[in-house]
């Protein structure tokens, strides 16, 4: 019997000169913003390089084993698609207010627990899914894509904070990416169409070398190999951090749930099955238990991913694999890691305004599975209009608790999801139409 070498197959098996750069195009979109998180709340809580680079490792060895478990499953957990999983950035300013309070321990005694309940809901999700139609799921990946596109822009001009922000250099460099990504994705086929943002990102890397944008000093500084450490910190336990957390796993499920949904939708043209949701769902719960083990931020699905194989049709899991396999082997050898975060942010925007773009093109043709009108088109219109509305306008909600401001400001999707859930419910279905006439 023939092996299925079809990249483009959930099952596919494509050879290692394939599915090697498709691998590392995953991993070179979700790098940086995987290590981000823990780098700024352990900046922020004043610890010392030992533990910060412990912490880097660790959380670099916890997303390719998330991720690992995603794609082929273990037990219950995993959703069996290929899922790339990293630090949820989402869970940074809860962890630094809990910190605060109670220490960083107080902050994994909550993860701890919020994990387990988001675990405890993925059980669940077969009764749960019927609040979730392609309406509603659609609004919450169109959401999604809308709330990364400011984030692509940034990570375009430069990345946030950069002193060289928004430069002719970064800007050139990012339309250059851009522009290959395009020509490879559009003009050729096969692995060079596939693999078009790894080409796009290794031709900006080139380029910015020679323009002098590329300090290889941390490359030449970092170890040859080195352990992830596991509990640099203990844990501590309070309903005060307790609450917030779990609330924030509820986040996480949703939008878990969104990318999935988008991966079916975007790869595989169909929607997401009653076992995928609740594996995927339980992995990301029990995932982020496991992560703080090593003392490192909650973990959940990366949407720009999601995004790459909605724009390259690449579905099969054993790509996938092999990019979590390379994060496995970064997290031990800390020069293979540091390579990786040489790549200039304007290299990696110039792929990532593109991709967080297709995630909204997935929750559109998700959306559009049934006519655009009538009570759908009320559901979507107010769900986009105040969730979306209110992440761009933080403001709106200055009055609202300091727990609730974090989730809604941080995640505009969550809004848009969750009014999409209760109009759904409410509004009753018939088969009217409304027309709207402007004058």
């Amino acid at each position: 019997m023939q092996r299925n070498k079809s990249p483009y197959d959930l099952n596919g098996v494509p050879d290692l000169n394939t599915a090697i750069p498709l691998g590392l195009q995953h991993i070179m979109a979700m790098f940086m913003g995987n290590i981000t998180p823990i780098i700024i709340v352990a900046g922020i809580l004043g610890f010392t390089q030992d533990i910060k680079i412990n912490l880097i490792q660790a959380t670099i060895l916890v997303a390719g084993l998330n991720t690992l478990v995603q794609v082929y499953t273990l037990g219950p957990m995993g959703a069996k698609l290929p899922v790339v999983v990293g630090t949820n950035f989402s869970f940074a300013p809860v962890a630094i207010s809990v910190a605060s309070k109670f220490g960083y321990e107080g902050v994994l005694g909550a993860a701890l627990i919020g994990g387990i309940f988001e675990a405890f809901l993925g059980f669940h999700m077969k009764r749960i899914r019927k609040f979730f139609p392609p309406i509603v799921t659609g609004t919450v990946i169109l959401a999604i894509g809308l709330y990364l596109l400011p984030v692509g822009i940034n990570s375009f001009a430069g990345g946030y904070g950069a002193p060289d922000f928004a430069s002719k250099e970064n800007l050139i460099l990012g339309t250059i990416v851009l522009a290959v990504v395009i020509f490879f994705k559009e003009f050729t086929k096969g692995i060079t169409s596939s693999g078009a943002i790894f080409i796009g990102t290794v031709v900006g890397t080139v380029i910015a070398f020679f323009m002098g944008k590329i300090d290889i000093t941390p490359l030449l500084q970092a170890d040859i190999v080195s352990i992830p450490r596991p509990f640099s910190f203990g844990y501590s336990f309070h309903i005060e951090a307790i609450i917030p957390m779990v609330m924030m796993f509820v986040v996480s499920a949703i939008e878990t749930m969104g990318d999935m949904s988008g991966i079916t939708m975007g790869g595989a043209k169909r929607e997401l099955k009653d076992r995928e949701l609740k594996g995927g769902i339980i992995c990301d719960g029990i995932g982020s238990a496991f992560a703080t083990i090593f003392s490192v931020l909650p973990t959940t699905s990366f949407s720009q991913n999601t995004g790459i194989i909605a724009m390259t049709g690449v579905m099969s899991r054993f790509v996938v694999g092999i990019g979590a396999l390379f994060l496995v082997i970064s997290a031990f050898i800390p020069k293979v890691a540091a390579a990786f975060t040489l790549v200039p942010q304007s290299v990696i925007g110039g792929s990532l305004v593109m991709i967080f773009s297709m995630i909204s093109i997935s929750g559109i043709n998700l959306i559009n599975q049934e006519p655009l009108e009538g009570r759908n088109a009320v559901i979507l219109a107010v769900s986009l209009g105040l969730g979306y509305g209110i992440g761009l306008v933080p403001g709106v909600i200055e009055a609202f608790p300091e727990s609730i401001r974090y989730i809604f400001t941080d995640s505009g999707f969550v809004v848009a999801g969750t009014l999409a859930v209760v109009m759904n419910l409410i509004l009753p279905k018939k088969n009217e139409k409304v027309e709207v006439s402007v004058a």
